[in-house]
């Protein structure tokens, strides 16, 4: 089990974790979210052991970062955002350069597995500077888990990937998560949703949700959610909202043919669409449609971080 308790980091007089808590149990597929400057990955560097914390401390099993740094690392398998590739050497080059400084025992057995789980058959001679961006990312983690590390945090692991890409290396953190503990950090939430059992959003430093993808929806279902198509403008559909009280305008998009697309919300504790349909047909507007939005992750992403800061 991993714990974080009270963890604390500055930067001068910037404070970019505040005061956070939370554990990870072993064999969890983790998602951790936030907009940039949250406090991502000054957290994953701090578990990691690049980092020391301010106030608190992490604790892995019976170790913490601040006796047994050492012992903790080798516990830990980390891609970085930026992939940290030495891009003149080959594949094997690199991977047996890993291996030395990890202390690898049976290089070549290892290699082999390693291969064979990231897909590198046929590629482990060449200069890694000629390979697509998705391999290159097969050849990060290949190195984060040479040493068969309990646990494996991955930032960013598809940034930058082509959408075929994607599926290829979501395949293989699925797989990956099988067998170990993984941390993935992630601006692309269908990928976190796809892949991880747990969520845990930050915003300013401060953890703002911890949950599955369905615990964290569910906490906004008191919220509903609508899509109209009408013959109005915006500014009439503003003025509706305003009579009709507690209803908010999320969003319009004016069309060229007199349409308006527009996205309402109001509390699901009283049905308010009847309200909205008698005051389009007083005004003899053409409702084109009206149909109820599904929050999604997204959404809840969106409350707890812009939305919530305004």
């Amino acid at each position: 089990m991993i714990q974080l308790q009270n963890l604390t980091k500055d930067y001068g007089t910037l404070r970019a974790v505040d005061h956070i808590n939370f554990e990870i149990n072993d064999g969890e597929i983790l998602g951790f979210l936030g907009p940039n400057g949250a406090g991502k990955t000054t957290t994953l560097r701090m578990i990691t052991c690049f980092l020391n914390p301010n106030e608190g401390n992490i604790s892995i099993g019976d170790f913490n970062v601040l006796q047994n740094s050492e012992e903790i690392k080798k516990m830990i398998g980390y891609l970085p955002e930026h992939n940290p590739l030495y891009t003149d050497m080959t594949v094997y080059d690199y991977l047996k350069f890993i291996a030395q400084v990890r202390n690898v025992e049976n290089f070549k057995k290892r290699l082999k597995e390693v291969t064979a789980k990231c897909g590198l058959h046929g590629i482990i001679e060449k200069p890694i500077n000629t390979l697509s961006k998705g391999y290159k990312q097969r050849v990060g983690i290949a190195q984060a888990i040479l040493h068969n590390p309990k646990i494996l945090i991955l930032d960013e692991p598809t940034s930058g990937l082509d959408p075929n890409q994607i599926v290829e290396i979501r395949n293989l953190i699925t797989e990956l998560g099988k067998e170990k503990t993984l941390i993935i950090s992630s601006h692309i939430l269908q990928e976190v949703q796809a892949v991880c059992d747990r969520i845990i959003i930050i915003n300013k430093g401060k953890i703002v949700a911890d949950g599955s993808t369905e615990e964290l929806k569910s906490s906004f279902q008191n919220k509903t959610r609508l899509i109209l198509e009408i013959d109005a403008k915006t500014k009439e559909i503003e003025e509706m909202t305003n009579k009709l009280k507690n209803i908010t305008l999320i969003g319009s998009n004016e069309k060229d043919n007199g349409f308006v697309q527009v996205e309402l919300e109001f509390d699901s504790q009283a049905d308010r669409r009847p309200e909205i349909y008698d005051y389009i047909k007083n005004k003899k507007w053409i409702l084109r449609e009206m149909h109820r939005v599904n929050i999604s992750l997204e959404d809840v992403f969106r409350n707890l971080t812009i939305e919530g800061e305004e």
